[in-house]
C-alpha cells in the first residue's frame, strides 16, 4: 500500500506534535495552508512558535540514482519560526529557522531553498563547504534543540 502526498505530510505533522506533546509542549494544526503547520505552545515561554511541516517517506536515490538521501524543499519566504524536516522511516525529525536552512541549503534556485541529507554514509558529496551526510545534522534534531526552543524540557526516559 502507499500512501498519498497528503497522508506522508499529515503523518510528518502528527509526529512532529506527538514528540513536542512528549515534551509538555502543546500543538494545534492549522486549519488551512498559509505556510504554516503547527502553532505551538510551552508554558515554560511567553509566545507561541510556529512551525511548518515537511516529510520524507524515506531515503531515495540522490538524483534519481545516486547514494541514497532524504530531501525536502522549502520556500524561501516562509512565515513559520521554524521548519521541521520529518523523515518518517526514521521517525527523525530537524528543527531549523529559515536563517540556518538558508546557511545550509545546498542548493537556492530562485524563491525556494533545497536542502538534502545523504543516508547512505559511503556517499562522497563533491563540496566539502557544507553539511551533506545526516548525521552531521544531528545539532538540529528535535530532542537536541527542544529545550533552546522551548524553554527546559520534560525528561523523556
Amino acid at each position: 500500500m502507499s500512501l498519498a502526498k497528503a497522508q506522508i505530510g499529515k503523518c510528518g505533522e502528527l509526529l512532529v506534535q506527538y514528540h513536542l506533546l512528549l515534551r509538555g509542549i502543546e500543538s494545534a494544526p492549522m486549519s488551512t495552508d498559509t505556510g504554516i503547520d503547527l502553532v505551538t505552545y510551552s508554558p515554560r515561554i511567553p509566545h507561541p512558535i510556529t512551525i511548518q511541516v515537511k516529510t520524507n517517506l524515506k531515503s531515495k536515490p540522490g538524483g534519481g540514482k545516486g547514494k541514497l538521501a532524504l530531501d525536502w524543499w522549502i520556500p524561501n519566504d516562509s512565515p513559520a519560526h521554524y521548519i521541521a524536516l520529518v523523515d518518517l522511516s526514521t521517525e527523525k525529525i530537524w528543527l531549523m529557522t529559515l536563517a540556518e536552512l538558508r546557511i545550509h541549503a545546498q542548493q537556492q534556485p530562485e524563491g525556494r531553498l533545497h536542502i538534502y541529507m545523504y543516508t547512505d554514509s559511503s556517499a562522497q558529496p563533491r563540496r566539502t563547504d557544507r553539511l551533506f551526510h545526516a548525521h552531521e545534522f544531528d545539532f538540529f534534531k528535535l530532542e537536541n534543540r527542544s529545550s533552546e526552543i522551548f524553554g527546559e524540557i520534560n525528561k523523556i526516559a
